[in-house]
């Protein structure tokens, strides 16, 4: 008689139990090294922070000397080029001043022609004083045999004798006259004389006190902060309003110290903003790092030495140089919040600047035009007073 075995009612579902197990295991196990992969291959070389935001220059315009407000004429949000006029000062104080300029350097150039002319006039008085200088020793000369034979009286000779001093001494007058005519003018021509430079001087800067009664934009960029209004006095330095270039803009990322590590200049940054959802890609590259972090610059740094310390992670400045081709395309505002992720799989860059900037930080001509118009503008007074016909 055959025993019968029985298989026990719960086997396949244990079996079952197993492979659902395993398979569980394996997908786990598969996304560990899924995550250890892109963990190595991604977010080990990147560097992530949300803590950022747009900055740029923010170029303040002042009056450059006192006045009256007579006339603006741009306003917030408006768009202004390189030279364009903003503020307008009432004029008549500052023409004034250039007048009576104008004519203390002509009034100075006659004094210098004068001045050579008169040193011109002493040179001919020496040869008038030689002369009679020789005439009076040709003289005394006829006359001193004479005394000797008793042919002519004793006075005579001494009469001679004092001609010859008398005219010596006109002769030694002149010249030194002469001398110090000619130490006014000698050296120079009338237009470098120091006297009209010193003149000319005074005229040029009367002429650009003049000019800047036009306040100019030395950027093309948007007005913001416009405090300045019609019929007020503004004083030499007085902020007016700002002129904010957008074609040049920046970002301050400010990473944990942690996130330093890996940091370098020169490494390629993606940047997004809120301000198009996220959905623009600017591009750009690390600029440089903060020489501090924000809290040694805050208004009120902390006192960790006193004994209340709290550990807190510092954040540092780091930043983001965004290509002006981006910015062209999709213009991002001063201010806005961003987010940074920089790229460090290259890690041969400097961590700080080791060279000296070699370009400017900003450069403009616009003022440099008014001094090269305001010599010319001088030039103009000296040849008329020299009688230069234009």
């Amino acid at each position: 008689m055959n025993a019968i075995v029985e298989t026990p009612p719960d086997a396949p579902s244990s079996g079952k139990r197993r492979r659902v197990l395993i398979i569980l295991a394996l997908v786990f196990i598969g996304i560990g090294a899924v995550w250890t992969l892109y963990y190595f291959l991604v977010l080990a070389i990147r560097e992530r922070t949300d803590d950022a935001y747009v900055n740029g220059n923010k170029v303040v315009i002042s009056a450059q000397v006192s006045g009256t407000v007579i006339a603006v004429l741009t306003d917030d949000t408006q768009l202004v080029k390189a030279g364009q006029v903003l503020v307008r000062l009432d004029p008549i104080d500052a023409q004034t001043a250039l007048a009576r300029n104008a004519s203390a350097l002509g009034q100075a150039v006659r004094q210098v022609r004068q001045q050579t002319e008169n040193a011109d006039q002493y040179d001919s008085m020496i040869s008038t004083r030689k002369l009679e200088l020789t005439r009076a020793e040709a003289d005394l000369a006829k006359r001193e045999p004479l005394l000797a034979d008793n042919a002519i009286a004793p006075e005579e000779v001494r009469h001679a004798r004092e001609s010859v001093e008398l005219a010596r001494a006109a002769l030694i007058q002149a010249q030194r006259q002469a001398a110090a005519s000619h130490a006014l003018v000698d050296g120079t021509q009338v237009e470098n004389n120091p006297s009209v430079l010193e003149a000319k001087a005074a005229y040029r800067d009367a002429w650009i006190a003049a000019q800047r009664n036009a306040v100019v934009a030395p950027v093309t960029g948007y007005v913001a902060e416009r405090s300045v209004q019609l019929g007020q006095h503004v004083t030499a330095g007085q902020a007016l309003m700002t002129v904010i270039p957008l074609d040049s803009l920046w970002v301050d990322a400010n990473f944990k110290e942690v996130q330093l590590r890996n940091l370098r200049i020169g490494q390629p940054a993606e940047v997004r903003s809120d301000l198009y959802g996220g959905a623009f890609l600017y591009h750009g590259h690390v600029e440089g790092m903060s020489a501090g972090t924000g809290a040694a610059f805050a208004l009120l740094p902390a006192q960790n030495a006193s004994g209340n310390w709290i550990k807190v992670v510092q954040r540092v400045p780091v930043r983001i140089q965004i290509d002006d081709a981006d910015l062209a395309k999709s213009p991002l505002r001063v201010g806005l919040s961003a987010t940074i992720t920089v790229d460090t799989t290259n890690r041969s860059g400097p961590v700080l600047a080791a060279q000296p900037a070699d370009h400017a930080v900003g450069i403009t001509q616009v003022y440099t035009q008014d001094l090269d118009k305001a010599n010319a503008e001088a030039d103009a007074v000296v040849r008329r007073n020299l009688g230069i016909q234009e």
